[in-house]
């Protein structure tokens, strides 16, 4: 019978230390799982921005906002644009407004931007094209792979540039309008990303290899836990065909609510202008 509450005792003491046991350990992996989370992810981040395009195909659709900085003999004028983007149809639609000119005036229409593999469509481009009409740039003939042009950078193109990483370092966690994101930094060359990217950007990446002032792009890439980029800023630059100067430019592409409808059409020929159009 002693024997017997002796072992009840030692089987209670026993189950109770396991318990505390787990408990430790329980903490003490919460406390490793929340040093992972706080510390640099897996992967090497070379490996991990060539491939963050697909986790946009993956998603389908977002809406973007987008800022084009450009500073050139100590001026600098942003434009700006909003609007929505199909990555799997490779088509989408922005809102871009223009910086005030020199008078401080600003023309109170945004230009409507319509992206789609080859072709950039805008309306209210002004200079002459008749109201309610499309002017249509065919982007293979652009120096700049149209990462420039339209004074908004074509959200998944700015997505494959980054197929041409060459050298990345994770900074940091942090937050881009609310989501936890890991923060890169780094340098894309522009002739490997046109190898390394889809069909319908192949080309564009190509031309503005040889078209901007150098083909290395130095790159800040925000990525969500689902790998989807959240927030890109790419720093270019090019020469003025006219003063020879080099022109910076940093394009910021903002993505969220991933899944947002994403209806673009292009519009029917009727409606594009076939005459000449001023530079402006």
């Amino acid at each position: 019978m002693a024997r017997r509450r002796q072992h009840r005792r030692t089987h209670g003491v026993t189950a109770a230390v396991g318990v505390v046991c787990c408990l430790g350990l329980g903490a003490a992996g919460c406390a490793r799982s929340d040093a992972v989370a706080q510390g640099p992810p897996a992967g090497d981040p070379v490996q991990v921005l060539r491939t963050a395009a697909d986790a946009l195909v993956e998603a389908g659709s977002s809406r973007t906002r987008t800022s084009l900085e450009m500073a050139t003999g100590g001026t600098r004028v942003t434009i700006r644009g909003e609007g929505v983007y199909d990555y799997r149809k490779r088509l989408g639609r922005l809102e871009v407004l223009l910086p005030q000119d020199p008078a401080g005036a600003v023309d109170g229409r945004p230009i409507t931007e319509l992206l789609a593999p080859g072709a950039l469509y805008m309306k209210n481009r002004g200079a002459g094209v008749p109201a309610g009409k499309w002017v249509r740039v065919d982007t293979a003939t652009l120096s700049d792979g149209n990462l420039v042009t339209g004074g908004a950078t074509d959200p998944f193109t700015a997505a494959e540039v980054l197929r041409g990483t060459r050298s990345a370092t994770f900074v940091g966690r942090t937050e881009v309008a609310g989501a936890r994101v890991r923060h890169y930094r780094g340098t894309a060359d522009l002739e490997a990303a046109a190898r390394a990217a889809s069909v319908v950007n192949r080309g564009l990446l190509d031309a503005a290899a040889k078209g901007f002032a150098t083909a290395r792009v130095p790159f800040d890439v925000y990525l969500d836990d689902e790998g989807r980029i959240r927030k890109v800023r790419h720093r270019f630059s090019f020469v003025n065909g006219e003063r020879r100067e080099p022109v910076a430019v940093a394009s910021t592409t903002l993505l969220y609510a991933f899944g947002a409808p994403a209806d673009v059409r292009l519009p029917a020929d009727e409606d594009i202008y076939a005459g000449r159009i001023a530079q402006e």
